[in-house]
């Protein structure tokens, strides 16, 4: 009885560590691309630049004339977003600050990981579907769903479009191209 209850433990244990996703830190990127963000009656649309180093975040915001709308940095110490008129708007999480700066919420700490098509290490996952390449194409995590669209013209491993909802908040990124990180 105790063997089977140890094979069954087991069993589950390995079936959630597949759910949670890669247990390896977050990898270093920039990308860019294009964002839409909708909810409650309101729309938001911009360019962006995004460079992650571990741990720093910077995010940009643009307009279609590449004028920078905000720029947004967050690091283990707390978030910072910038505004093109120079206000500058502090909270400790960037979740927390782009809801109460931009009126929408930015899951930074999740999406560093979801925009390379893994799941946050650290929470569980509630919904996990791959395609035939084994790529995920739906995840859901802390309340958010996230889906995947991969370039059809190659087999690539990184996604080109994230489509994110949390209740009726909705977050659109086209990822136009990814770049070798800097190396600063």
């Amino acid at each position: 009885m105790k063997l089977a209850i140890a094979a069954l433990a087991a069993l589950l244990l390995a079936g959630c560590a597949a759910l949670s996703g890669p247990a390896a830190p977050s990898v270093p990127f920039d990308a860019l691309g294009r964002l839409l963000v909708s909810g409650e009656g309101r729309a938001f649309s911009a360019a962006f630049r995004w460079r992650h180093e571990i741990p720093v975040n910077e995010i940009w915001l643009m307009s279609p004339a590449g004028t920078t709308l905000a720029q947004l940095r967050a690091d283990d110490s707390g978030a910072t977003l910038t505004t093109a008129d120079q206000q500058e708007y502090r909270a400790f999480s960037a979740e927390g600050l782009t809801r109460r700066a931009l009126g929408w919420p930015l899951p930074l700490a999740r999406l560093q990981y979801w925009m390379r098509g893994a799941a946050a290490p650290d929470v569980a996952a509630g919904v996990v579907e791959r395609d035939a390449r084994g790529r995920l194409s739906l995840l859901e995590q802390d309340g958010w769903l996230v889906r995947y669209a991969y370039p059809e013209t190659e087999p690539a491993v990184l996604p080109q479009r994230l489509d994110l909802e949390h209740g009726g908040q909705r977050i659109r990124m086209v990822i136009d191209a990814w770049r070798e990180p800097d190396t600063q």
